[in-house]
């Protein structure tokens, strides 16, 4: 059973059979423009749910790192567009299931690939920053950035082999999700 907190707010239904979400509660939940949300129904009770397609990805994705890291080490997270959906390393307790940070954000908006062999700081979470090596690729589903692969060593620098790595894993993802 899922226990829903109320809220005190209450919004009518329009002519069109719209709500409005107030602003504050989509900042809160980081529910963008033009975002999908899900729409769940149980007897007289309406929730809604930020959809993600990486949802019905998070087991396979685990599966994937947890392969991956067995092989070459080093940490591997995968975000789908708010947060972490499958961690492998020394990272796993501190960021599975947490925010991503607004810059890895904004790296998804941009579609970017980010390559940093040297030490640097990266804020993966808000307020958590680790100082390493890192390659990030976007994870992209009919041309649209859905998530994030990350490889981050915080004690060597990052290879060629482990952004190709990177790339592979993102692109992988992609592809399961689109079949």
């Amino acid at each position: 059973m899922i226990f829903l907190k109320a809220t005190g707010v209450v919004r009518r239904i329009d002519d069109l059979g719209r709500i409005v979400i107030p602003k504050e509660m989509r900042r809160t939940l980081r529910i963008r423009e033009g975002e999908a949300l899900e729409i769940f129904v149980d007897n007289d009770f309406v929730a809604l749910k930020k959809y993600s397609p990486m949802t019905d990805l998070e087991d396979f994705a685990k599966i994937l790192v947890d392969s991956v890291y067995g092989s070459m080490g080093g940490n591997i997270l995968v975000t789908d567009r708010d947060k972490y959906i499958a961690v492998a390393g020394s990272l796993k307790k501190k960021y599975a299931n947490k925010n991503i940070s607004i810059y890895l954000e904004s790296l998804l908006d941009k579609r970017s690939i980010c390559i940093e062999k040297d030490f640097e700081d990266l804020e993966l979470s808000p307020g958590e920053t680790e100082k390493g090596s890192y390659t990030i690729h976007p994870i992209i589903m009919n041309g649209d950035a859905i998530g994030l692969v990350i490889i981050f060593s915080l004690d060597k620098l990052i290879t060629d082999t482990e952004v190709k790595i990177s790339q592979i894993i993102s692109q992988i993802l992609g592809k399961h999700i689109e079949e």
